[in-house]
C-alpha cells in the first residue's frame, strides 16, 4: 500500500471517529446537558391561575425576540433570536397541564437557523404580555409570557359561586345580606357579649404573601413562605365564610404571582372593609423567633426592623416579576391618595386586636404593632395590616407553621382579632352588596 493511500486511509478512521465521538455527545445525557448550557435556557415554568397564566423561561443571558397574535384558533407565537433548540425547549409541552384556564397547548420548534419559534396554543382570547426581567435573587435572565383573559375573573361572582357549590348559609339571598340585628338594635351599636351589630355584609380580602415566581422566605427544611401563607389564609377564609355575616376574598386562590399594587386593587374592586396580608417572616439568624404585626405609616418606620422588613417584602414585584411597561392609573391615585390618616388609625386598633390574640399561641417578636411604608397596605380607605405569622427560617417555627394544628390555632387566632376588632369598631353603613368599579 502506497504511502498516500496509507494516509487516505488514516484521514477516513480519523473522521470515523470524530464523527462517532460527536454523535456520542449528541445523543448521551452527559452530551446534552453540556450543549443545553452552552445555548442559555435553563429552565420553563408555567404558573396557571384563573387571573392569568405565567409561562417563564430563565436564560443564561438576554434573549432577543419577537412576538405576535393569531387567531381562529388563537395563539401566542413568540420568536427567540439566537437559541438553538434544546432538552429544556422540548419538553416545555409537558409543563401545561390539562386543566390550564387559558393555555391549551405549548410547543417550541426550529423555525430558521438560531431562531426558536414557541407556540402557544390558547383555549380563549387573551391579552398577551411579553416582557424581560433582569436577574434578580436565584434567578437569571427571565422572559415573561403573561396571558391575561379579555374577561377578567370577577371576584364577588368568584365567591358567590364558592358559596352556592359549598351550600352554605352565607346570609345572601338574592343579592342583598341578611339582617343580623337584634329587634330594637339600631345598625352600628352593639349587642350583649361584645359582639359586633353589622346589618350588611363585611368584606376582608385576604392577601397570602408570595407566590408563583416568588417563593418567599425559605426554611432550612425546605419549607416556601408562599405555601405556608396560602395555607393559613385558606384556613381563615373558612372561618370568616361561616359568620353569617362575614366573606373573605383572596388575592390568590392558587400558586401564582399576584403584583403588590393589584393586591390593593382587587381589595378595593370588592369595596373591602379590611385587608389582612398573611407572611412568614426570616431572618440571618436562625434564633429569631415570634409573631408580628405590622400597618402603614406616613411618616418612616418605627424601627429600623420594620424599615428592612418592609424593604424587602416591596422588592417582591421584583422577584415575583411586574411588567413595568404596563402603566396602571390606579397606582398613581393609590400612591398620592393623602387621606389615610383615618385609616391608619383603624390599621392599628385592628393590628392590636390580632396582635394579643397571636400572643396566646405564639411568643411576640415584638410586643406593639410596627409601621413602615409597605406598598401591599397603601389602600387609602381600608384598614390594613400584614402579618407575620412566625419565622421559617427558625426551624422549630418552621415546623409548627407546617402542622395541620398550629394552622389551624393561627387562623383562629387571627379570627379571634378580627372578632373583638369589630365588637369595639362596628362597620359603618355602605351599600349592602360590594360592587364592582
Amino acid at each position: 500500500m502506497s504511502e498516500r493511500t496509507q494516509g487516505v486511509h488514516f484521514q477516513r478512521r480519523q473522521l470515523i471517529r470524530f464523527a462517532g465521538a460527536s454523535l456520542l455527545l449528541l445523543v448521551s445525557p452527559v452530551g446534552r446537558a453540556a450543549i443545553d448550557r452552552a445555548q442559555g435556557i435553563l429552565a420553563v415554568r408555567v404558573w396557571p391561575a384563573a387571573d392569568y397564566t405565567r409561562v417563564a423561561i430563565e436564560c443564561s443571558a438576554p434573549i432577543k425576540f419577537s412576538h405576535f397574535t393569531i387567531r381562529n384558533p388563537d395563539r401566542l407565537v413568540v420568536d427567540l433570536e439566537g437559541v438553538e433548540l434544546n432538552s429544556v425547549l422540548e419538553g416545555m409541552s409537558s409543563k401545561v397541564a390539562s386543566d390550564d384556564p387559558n393555555i391549551k397547548l405549548l410547543r417550541a420548534g426550529r423555525f430558521k437557523p438560531g431562531v426558536v419559534r414557541l407556540v402557544m396554543e390558547l383555549k380563549n382570547e387573551v391579552r398577551p404580555q411579553v416582557f424581560v426581567l433582569l436577574p434578580v435573587g436565584e434567578y437569571q435572565h427571565r422572559l415573561v409570557l403573561d396571558v391575561y383573559p379579555l374577561e377578567p375573573p370577577d371576584p364577588l361572582l368568584q365567591w358567590l359561586q364558592q358559596s352556592e357549590a359549598g351550600q352554605r348559609d352565607t346570609g345572601i339571598v338574592a343579592g342583598k345580606s341578611a339582617d343580623v340585628r337584634p329587634e330594637g338594635v339600631e345598625s352600628g351599636e352593639k349587642a350583649a357579649q361584645g359582639k359586633p351589630v353589622v346589618d350588611r355584609l363585611v368584606t376582608i380580602t385576604l392577601d397570602p404573601g408570595h407566590g408563583g415566581e416568588d417563593p418567599g422566605a425559605i426554611g432550612r427544611g425546605g419549607s416556601y413562605e408562599k405555601h405556608v401563607t396560602l395555607a393559613i389564609a385558606k384556613r381563615l377564609k373558612a372561618k370568616i365564610d361561616a359568620e353569617p355575616n362575614m366573606r373573605a376574598v383572596l388575592t390568590r386562590d392558587t400558586d401564582f404571582y399576584v403584583p403588590l399594587q393589584m393586591r390593593v386593587q382587587k381589595a378595593r374592586r370588592v369595596r373591602s372593609d379590611l385587608f389582612v396580608s398573611i407572611h412568614a417572616d426570616a431572618f440571618t439568624r436562625p434564633d429569631a423567633n415570634g409573631s408580628s404585626v405590622f400597618a402603614l405609616s406616613e411618616n418612616g418606620a418605627s424601627s429600623s426592623a420594620a424599615r428592612y422588613l418592609a424593604q424587602k417584602e416591596n422588592a417582591a414585584d421584583l422577584i415575583g416579576g411586574v411588567n413595568i411597561g404596563v402603566k396602571d392609573p390606579m397606582l398613581a391615585r393609590t400612591l398620592l391618595d393623602l387621606s389615610q390618616t383615618a385609616t391608619i388609625s383603624d390599621s392599628l386598633k385592628l393590628g392590636r386586636a390580632v396582635l394579643n390574640e397571636l400572643g396566646s399561641i405564639n411568643r411576640l417578636h415584638k410586643e406593639n404593632v410596627e409601621q413602615a411604608g409597605f406598598a401591599v397596605l397603601k389602600a387609602p380607605d381600608i384598614p390594613s395590616i400584614l402579618i407575620e405569622t412566625a419565622f421559617i427560617s427558625n426551624p422549630e417555627e418552621e415546623k409548627r407553621l407546617n402542622d395541620n394544628a398550629y394552622q389551624e390555632k393561627m387562623a383562629n387566632a387571627i379570627m379571634g382579632g378580627i372578632r373583638k376588632y369589630f365588637a369595639k369598631n362596628p362597620p359603618l353603613a355602605k351599600s349592602r352588596l360590594a360592587r364592582l368599579d
